[in-house]
């Protein structure tokens, strides 16, 4: 089964992540994928992307499977393609869209986040504990939505929050059940087009395009800093 499941239907391209064992972790090969799709999709000049996940959540986030076999500078390697990733999708020219649901964690919450519309089901729950080891991915952008200090309680007790809290703080910014997410996408393609592709771009790159030097600059010095294996191991070894 691929990585990812790939549709285009009449301007809206649905990227559906397919590791439902593993939860949907973002292994190498599948922010790879997810590039690649992304990347077909702004090709095809789409007017809203979709993000999904099949099986019991949207995302786990890292895939920290192998990570003793992996080098530093390979785990390195793999949170700046997960910040490309983030980065394609906060400043894409079309109207995202993430649809979640199960419990998300770590880079899957960031992926969610980075989206405009983030419609969450009531069972969703979202967790952040890269800074339990030590690591800076998507800060930036969780406090453009949240607000600074929300941010910093949060990331700071790496708390878990769930669907409704997500809303009532801007994080989510729907509720609603996945017998729902049909409606809920035709109506963000609708939204979508009541702008001209171009004039959409130059919306979206002036309120979400900025700061992406900033973003790869606090990942990179978190990530690159010695030991982040040791990091990784006692995360998750407490």
């Amino acid at each position: 089964m691929s990585l990812v499941d790939v549709r285009h239907e009449e301007g809206c391209s649905r990227i559906t992540l397919q590791r439902p064992d593993k939860m949907n972790a973002l292994s190498g090969e599948l922010v790879e994928a997810l590039i690649a799709a992304v990347d077909d999709a702004h090709a095809r000049e789409s007017d809203a992307i979709v993000f999904q996940g099949q099986g019991r959540n949207f995302s786990a986030g890292f895939d920290f499977g192998g990570y003793a076999e992996q080098s530093e500078g390979d785990l390195v390697l793999r949170f700046v393609r997960l910040e490309q990733l983030l980065q394609k999708v906060a400043a894409s020219p079309a109207l995202t869209l993430a649809l979640a649901h199960g419990k998300n964690f770590g880079a899957g919450v960031d992926l969610f986040g980075a989206c405009r519309l983030r419609v969450a089901a009531p069972d969703a729950s979202f967790r952040m504990p890269g800074l339990k080891f030590g690591l800076v991915l998507g800060t930036r952008r969780f406090a453009a939505l949240v607000g600074a200090q929300t941010a910093h309680d949060v990331l700071l007790h790496t708390r878990t929050f769930s669907a409704q809290a997500a809303r009532e703080m801007g994080f989510a910014t729907h509720l609603a059940q996945p017998l729902e997410w049909e409606p809920v996408a035709a109506a963000a393609l609708a939204s979508a087009r009541e702008l001209d592709a171009v004039t959409r771009a130059r919306l979206h790159a002036a309120i979400g395009g900025g700061e992406r030097d900033a973003h790869l600059a606090d990942l990179v010095r978190s990530a690159a800093a010695p030991g982040l294996k040791d990091r990784i191991r006692a995360y998750l070894n407490p």
